[in-house]
């Protein structure tokens, strides 16, 4: 069996299992882990995450955010000096991720406490925000699971984005085809 594979009847395994409902919001999410060279085939594969969602009794609703910091750049007042010089964007990065947890979170409060709502193209945040800091600001509304589909690594309860910067530690649960969840 192919790692894919192998992740996505861990994924379906994991998604089986009854969901205890006292858990606090940081406890609520998922990080499948993956290598980050199989992020185009994680995305094809989609679709087999959504049906192992729905086999276990559970709603599903994704939202990708490959292309939100475009979006949201497109619509500065001054895109062409930003685009100029790209260090002046440190001051309204906080606008961004503002607006990206605002995204994710009326989206999570949309769902009920028996759906997932799966996040992919974190890859796209790499350098801009951290996605630790997003799932903390949205955690206190999460009903049901927030799944992120994440290309990187987890060692020990550190997650590593791209191979980037030192990993943070999170409370989330990791789901990865390598032996005992753990990327080595």
């Amino acid at each position: 069996m192919g790692k894919l594979e192998l992740l996505v009847e861990r994924y379906e395994k994991f998604c089986a299992i009854p969901w205890e409902k006292s858990l606090a919001g940081p406890q609520r999410v998922w990080f499948v882990v993956y290598d980050p060279s199989e992020e185009r085939r994680i995305r094809l594969r989609m679709p087999e995450f959504e049906v192992a969602t729905k086999k276990a009794g559970h709603g599903w609703a994704s939202v990708d955010l490959t292309d939100s910091f475009g979006h949201w750049l497109g619509k500065q007042d001054y895109l062409s000096s930003y685009l100029e010089c790209p260090d002046d964007l440190d001051p309204i990065l906080p606008g961004f991720e503002a607006e990206l947890a605002q995204q994710v979170q009326t989206q999570l409060e949309a769902a009920d406490d028996n759906s997932i709502l799966a996040i992919s193209g974190v890859g796209g945040l790499f350098g801009l925000t951290s996605v630790a800091g997003l799932v903390h600001q949205v955690a206190p509304v999460i009903k049901g699971r927030l799944v992120v589909f994440f290309p990187g690594t987890h060692v020990n309860n550190n997650y590593k984005l791209l191979g980037g910067r030192p990993g943070w530690n999170y409370l989330a649960v990791a789901i990865s085809a390598h032996d005992g969840g753990d990327d080595s």
